[in-house]
């Protein structure tokens, strides 16, 4: 049974003054799979409009005046949505550290909801983008260590496209990392990438990280990352990101893995 702290009182009073927001939106769930077991490992909330819209027609509504809430609700959606679809499986949120002003405070909602739905902190992923600007590392490892306090597991999205990666992962180790899609593009065919995702590889099993290989689209990308030791995998492949529900993976994709 999960234990949730009962100390979090108060708020900070930008928090709590932070207007509604103007719009509404959704979200679609896409599977993150194990080759090993051949079952899904964990489902992404990935953001839509409310009625399927891509992402971007929600992210390109939120500014400074917004961030927080959108965040927020984010997370509490994303959470509530998980336990009325009966998500078995571990949940990846993607989360904003610039909306994140004092962890312990800021991850109220995020606990009351957890409680709410029943929903084992532990099973709660919460990932953030290499590439967003923040004002320092500091920042982030601040968020990232309080978050495993909480029994969240921790991820660091699209590694590799940004320049703050290795740094990042010299203060912090998170439970995972998350490829870039870029560098998982053909490297069937791109000696270049190979060496560099063997080199993260080596990396993150010397610092006890796990890799996930996203954006996989063919078999040839697959079966090579799995040689180089990655199972966790997400991608076209597998499954496109299911609206309003949980994706089914075929399993066709399985074969000769």
């Amino acid at each position: 049974m999960t234990d949730f702290p009962t100390s979090l009182t108060g708020g900070c009073e930008g928090c709590k003054n932070s207007p509604e927001l103007d719009f509404h939106f959704d979200f679609a769930y896409q599977p993150i799979v194990d080759l090993r077991s051949r079952s899904v490992f964990a489902h992404e909330a990935l953001v839509r409009g409310v009625n399927g819209e891509g992402a971007e027609s929600i992210l390109s509504r939120v500014g400074d005046h917004n961030r927080y809430r959108f965040d927020q609700l984010c997370r509490t959606r994303a959470i509530s949505t998980a336990a009325s679809l009966n998500m078995g499986e571990h949940l990846s949120i993607n989360f904003l550290p610039n909306a994140v002003y004092r962890p312990q405070l800021c991850i109220r909602s995020t606990l009351e909801a957890a409680r709410t739905h029943n929903f084992p902190l532990e099973r709660l992923i919460f990932e953030t983008v290499e590439t967003e600007h923040i004002g320092s590392n500091h920042h982030l490892t601040h968020i990232l260590r309080e978050y495993r306090e909480f029994g969240f597991k921790t991820a660091i999205d699209d590694f590799g496209a940004g320049y703050s990666g290795l740094a990042l992962l010299a203060d912090f180790q998170p439970d995972l990392i998350k490829l870039d899609m870029a560098l998982v593009r053909n490297v069937h065919r791109d000696r270049a990438r190979q060496a560099i995702v063997r080199g993260v590889v080596a990396m993150c099993t010397e610092l006890g990280i796990a890799v996930i290989a996203e954006g996989i689209e063919h078999a040839e990308e697959r079966d090579f990352l799995a040689d180089c030791g990655i199972y966790l995998m997400q991608g076209y492949w597998f499954a496109k990101p299911a609206f309003k529900s949980l994706a089914q993976v075929d399993p066709g994709v399985w074969q000769n893995a």
